[in-house]
């Protein structure tokens, strides 16, 4: 019976790295996989799930408009995936994450979602929000904070190293944008920046 998976950490956890090791596994075993990643996402290669350790699989690209079950539904007349993986979840739309319930209770095929839980303010983000009421199995990947305990949260950063407190609450970045925090440092560094 196919799940609805939803892994989600602060930034990096490893989450890319963790997908791509998944998917290889069934590569190995002579199972077709389909992968997606976010549009928007264009710190790396475009149309590929990257790794910041260098691994790298080519991907379908989504955005807002993409319907991602009839893009599986197609690819499942040719091939039969025996799972979808989707990096980024973090910028699904309800309705895409409705999708991928819908690829899981109709199609009979695993989807196995990545992503960051919250955003820079410490607020849901609106794909996150959804896989976490509606994914059968839900797992926290685990970074640590500069003090060694569990990092939850993400700060945005300046050039400075300073935490940002405004803004939109998506702007890609990698390590020069954002640090993974507990939550005590995490609201230190906002008040420190008052």
């Amino acid at each position: 019976m196919a799940k609805l998976y939803f892994n989600y950490a602060a930034m990096n956890a490893g989450k890319s790295t963790t997908l791509l090791q998944a998917s290889f596994n069934y590569r190995e075993r002579g199972m077709h996989t389909i992968e997606f990643t976010a549009k928007i996402d264009n710190r790396y290669e475009e149309g590929a799930i990257t790794s910041r350790i260098g691994l790298h699989k080519d991907a379908h690209l989504f955005d807002a408009d993409t319907n991602l079950f009839i893009i599986v539904q197609k690819e499942s007349r040719k091939t039969s995936p025996a799972c979808i993986f989707l990096d980024e979840a973090q910028f699904l739309t309800d309705a895409q994450v409705l999708q991928l319930a819908k690829i899981v209770d109709e199609l009979d095929i695993p989807v196995i979602c990545y992503g960051l839980r919250t955003n820079f303010r410490g607020d849901l983000f609106e794909g996150s929000a959804r896989l976490l009421a509606l994914a059968d199995d839900i797992r926290e990947l685990k970074t640590i904070c500069k003090c060694g305990r569990k990092a939850t949260m993400n700060l945005r950063i300046d050039a400075q190293g300073k935490a940002v407190k405004t803004g939109e609450s998506i702007e890609i970045g990698g390590n020069e944008r954002y640090a993974p925090l507990c939550r005590k440092h995490f609201y230190e560094a906002l008040q420190a920046s008052e």
